[in-house]
């Protein structure tokens, strides 16, 4: 069984890279196309023959089956192919296609998160109803050794699966296993949030990424496999027509099967318009901190302390000696601080290295440690095979400030400790920012969850950092990122650099989202009626549907129409602005009759309206129409103003959040 599933991997390395290979070389004509041909259609020859004979019409110099690289057959139609920029953009133009593009090569966004939001390990769950849920990961793969893939004591798994990346998916499903913790930081027990559900695991992604046509073959067997829930932390570098978007595809074929899609929002922040997962049809988390900080400090000659976030902890208790502290000072072909410039490997071995640039090949020249300076990510701890911590460009000054002044200076990373943080939730520096740049009316991210120095299972054999020479390859767990799958969120509070288009609603609230009183439903005919709002036309929204889905008479409205729990209203800075969000709730909390009061707290540049102001509901199931008005003067440039707007029986809390913004001078800087 071994050998058959490494066989069946290195298979799968060797399809992708060929994939990868072919979409990347510049001295190859042809490259990998996706070919979105929308849903199932009936056909007078079989899916896989009909993509053939399409390749057939237009392939100059190349047969079909060479030519093919997948056939999408299960759960939507489309195929992946060698093609060259004419042969593309022929079948562009044929009837019953809905979009033709380039294979991207996408990246991963890569224990105490679950305590943190006050989500007990004792929770009231059903335990059939838990391990009846079957959550596909498309990732990197699973480690299926691990304790938290435990599968004793665990019921026969649900007639509905037909089915066939280890630390995304500890941290969604995995066992409860004690005593975890990484080299002894981060100690505790880990687990998933619903350590009983079923894992269906899809590797997309290798080294050098994830590509395009494997995420669209994942998503195809995820939904023929009967999967309740995606869960993938991976995106482009920008976001991209819906259409045009292999995730956006592949989870609108699985909402409109009935399941969600959630993802992550990218690793492109602080920058505001960097979230590239923005479809409505996907929940969207932002990464966020927890109340546990892992710092570190280095300690140089002059007992000059500086305290960073870092994780040292394995290598820095080996590594107790002072080492020579470097600076490569620059010349007329190299920057101060370029450390991926060295003229020579013995400048730097058996030191420590103070670097404004690095690349993974200095971990090979011997340095017993790196200091990089990099004011954008303070708060995030990295891993490496040395020594390795991060530091503001004021303690970078110092540092060299010591460097210049002392004739042999060194220096000491110190292993790393667990402080508390008070001040948790912050949204992480990394994490993507809205707005939405393809609906700029529909708010993205939808909700921040932890997604900093999360404990959770790793692989056995690979690496701890990632690195090729790294040796380390005992840890169990690992601290990265982690996206959840979660509906309602407390409320996060603006700071610097931090807004609702960078957290969303807020933090998510697990506990609270079992028992929500109110909700927004919206189904595959309400995205279509969005879709018509912002331009899509009528035909090609029957090819993606598959049915006779049409664009109504209400397709004057816009895209905010649809019944979406928040609100975004992106306005021209200058000129007042007004506007309306027309929503439906449906009561799911009380069996007879019930009563919601609204409640609006808003900034003061805007002026919201809530009609009617109140609900009242007589059974479970029953609908209730509002409509929210907005209206203020102008707005400066760079400007996020919120509101909130919460519907309350006394029982329930019902928030749903208003983000009116102009344009931002930072976006894709």
């Amino acid at each position: 069984m071994t050998s058959l599933l490494s066989h069946q991997i290195s298979l799968a390395f060797f399809v992708s890279f060929i994939l990868f290979f072919a979409s990347t070389s510049s001295n190859e004509e042809r490259k990998v196309y996706i070919v979105y041909m929308g849903a199932q259609h009936s056909s007078q020859y079989p899916t896989y023959e009909l993509h053939l004979n399409l390749l057939k019409e237009i392939l100059v110099n190349c047969s079909p089956s060479e030519s093919l690289v997948y056939s999408y057959q299960r759960s939507f139609s489309g195929f992946a192919a060698k093609l060259s920029m004419d042969e593309a953009e022929k079948l562009s133009e044929m009837e019953g296609i809905v979009s033709v593009f380039r294979s991207k090569t996408l990246k991963l966004h890569t224990t105490r998160s679950w305590d943190f939001l006050n989500f007990p390990q004792k929770v009231n769950k059903n335990p059939i109803l838990e391990s009846d849920v079957i959550i596909g990961m498309i990732d990197s793969g699973i480690w299926p050794e691990s304790k938290s893939f435990n599968d004793q004591g665990l019921r026969p798994p649900p007639r509905k699966w037909k089915g066939h990346g280890t630390h995304t998916a500890s941290t969604a499903a995995g066992r409860t296993v004690s005593h975890a913790s990484l080299y002894g930081l981060a100690k505790g027990t880990a687990r998933g949030g619903v350590p009983l559900a079923r894992l269906a695991i899809y590797k997309v992604c290798w080294s050098f990424g994830c590509t395009d046509p494997d995420i669209l073959a994942a998503f195809d067997d995820a939904i023929s496999d009967g999967v309740d829930i995606i869960s993938l932390s991976v995106g482009h570098s920008t976001a991209a027509d819906y259409f045009r978007d292999s995730i956006a595809i592949g989870s609108f074929h699985a909402m409109a099967n009935g399941i969600l899609t959630s993802t992550s929002a990218g690793n492109a922040g602080p920058y505001h318009g960097t979230v590239d997962n923005v479809a409505p049809w996907m929940l969207v988390a932002a990464a966020s901190s927890i109340d546990r900080h892992i710092i570190d400090k280095v300690v140089t000659e002059d007992h000059v302390s500086t305290l960073v976030r870092s994780f040292c902890q394995h290598i820095c208790e080996k590594n107790r000696d002072d080492y020579p502290l470097f600076y490569l000072q620059g010349n007329a072909t190299t920057s101060p601080g370029d450390c991926t410039a060295l003229p020579d490997i013995n400048m730097v071995k058996g030191k420590i290295v103070l670097c404004k640039y690095f690349s993974d090949e200095i971990f090979s020249t011997g340095i017993k440690g790196l200091i990089y300076i990099d004011d954008s990510s303070l708060d995030v701890s990295y891993l490496y095979p040395v020594p390795f911590i991060t530091v503001s460009s004021l303690n970078g000054l110092n540092l060299l400030s010591y460097i210049n002044n002392t004739k042999n200076p060194v220096a000491n990373i110190h292993k790393s400790e667990e402080v508390f943080d008070s001040e948790a939730p912050l949204v992480a520096s990394f994490s993507s920012r809205g707005p939405n740049t393809i609906t700029p009316d529909i708010l993205k991210p939808d909700i921040s969850a932890p997604g900093i120095d999360i404990l959770a299972a790793w692989s056995r054999v690979a690496p701890v950092s990632g690195i090729i020479n790294d040796t380390r390859v005992l840890a169990k767990f690992l601290i990265l990122i982690l996206s959840c799958m979660l509906y309602t969120a407390k409320p996060m509070y603006p700071s610097a650099g931090q807004d609702e288009l960078s957290y969303g609603a807020g933090q998510l609230n697990p506990v609270k989202a079992v028992h929500p009183g109110l909700v927004y439903d919206a189904g595959a005919s309400d995205y279509v009626q969005m879709l018509c709002n912002s331009g899509y036309n009528e035909t090609m929204i029957r090819i993606v549907t598959g049915d006779a889905s049409s664009c109504s008479a209400r397709n004057n409205g816009t895209a905010r129409d649809l019944n979406y729990p928040s609100m975004a209203l992106h306005v021209q800075s200058g000129k007042a602005f007004a506007a309306k969000f027309l929503r439906t709730v449906t009561n799911v909390g009380c069996a007879r009759r019930c009563r919601y009061k609204a409640e609006v707290w808003a900034h003061h540049r805007l002026n919201v309206v809530v009609n009617p102001s109140k609900l009242k509901f007589s059974e479970l199931k029953e609908k209730r129409q509002f409509t929210v008005s907005v209206s203020g003067r102008s707005l400066p440039g760079n400007s996020t103003v919120p509101a909130t707007i919460i519907w309350s029986d006394g029982k329930h809390q019902v928030r749903s959040v208003m983000v009116v913004y102009t344009d931002y001078t930072d976006f894709f800087s």
